[in-house]
């Protein structure tokens, strides 16, 4: 069986998710439940799940964990909570004593956004990985290729942390360049407490006309650099849905994965993933 390390849900009549905007973005502008999910999960052989947050608000983790507590197949949840608040420490063990607190094993902001390209290395976000570190959860980092160095200097100041790199940091896939994300990725590589996702990787290729062969080069540079121990799979549902059913990413993955010797697959499709999250 797999484990899909990465996945969202959002009931759009709770709160709108304000990202989703534009023609390109409006076949996701509905509601995504996990019921939704079981049926391909179960056909693609995906067997437990880690949930992730969407929006940076405070009352999305605790309505995750609730759902979470009450699934079969979501046996982890990624959330948010303000890295800069003073006590995020003591919030971070209310979310734990919530319904379903048991299975919050990371968090993660949408540094993506953020303007300053060094924004993981104000103090104020070090003290708030430092309370995430003590906690004993596990820090994603969803940024794109420019704040790469930053994420690496991030990961050499708290070894006690692991962070794993969403999507593969956003690589061109488009444009077909590898450079300078590849080198970014192997410094941010060289750190013992980093893991990548291999996720994400559809939507940043040519919408609608994509091939494997275009993923290859920027999967391969991941499972080089990281080594299949420290790499997982992700589906990235339901945003996959834009360019690729979620068998098609299962599919993919397998495809991506399948030079490695059994060991090294099962590391990538479930093992990598269930080590790291503790499912």
């Amino acid at each position: 069986m797999t484990v899909d390390a990465h996945h969202h849900v959002w009931d759009l009549s709770v709160r709108d998710q304000d990202w989703i905007t534009g023609p390109e973005l409006r076949p996701l502008r509905r509601n995504f439940g996990i019921a939704d999910l079981e049926a391909p999960a179960a056909a693609a052989g995906v067997d437990r799940t880690v949930l992730v947050q969407t929006v940076t608000v405070a009352e999305e983790t605790p309505e995750l964990l609730a759902l979470a507590e009450h699934s079969p197949l979501v046996a982890g949840v990624v959330g948010w909570t303000d890295l800069t608040r003073p006590d995020v420490a003591d919030e971070l063990a209310r979310l734990r004593g919530l319904p379903g607190g048991s299975r919050l094993r990371g968090v993660r902001h949408q540094v993506q956004g953020e303007r300053d390209p060094g924004w993981l290395l104000r103090p104020d976000v070090r003290r708030g990985l430092a309370a995430v570190a003590d906690a004993g959860l596990v820090y994603d980092l969803v940024v794109v290729p420019r704040q790469l160095p930053a994420c690496a200097r991030a990961a050499a100041e708290h070894p006690g942390l692991v962070f794993v790199l969403d999507h593969l940091g956003k690589p061109p896939i488009a444009g077909g360049a590898l450079d300078p994300w590849a080198g970014a990725v192997r410094e941010l590589a060289a750190l013992p407490n980093t893991v990548c996702k291999l996720s994400g990787m559809v939507t940043e290729a040519d919408p609608g006309r994509w091939t494997v062969d275009d993923l290859r080069p920027y999967a391969d540079t991941v499972l080089e650099a990281f080594g299949p121990g420290r790499t997982m799979f992700g589906s990235d549902w339901p945003v996959c849905t834009l360019a690729a059913t979620y068998g098609q990413v299962v599919e993919t993955a397998e495809e991506l994965t399948a030079d490695l010797d059994e060991s090294e697959r099962r590391a990538v499709l479930t093992a990598t993933a269930a080590r790291v999250y503790r499912l």
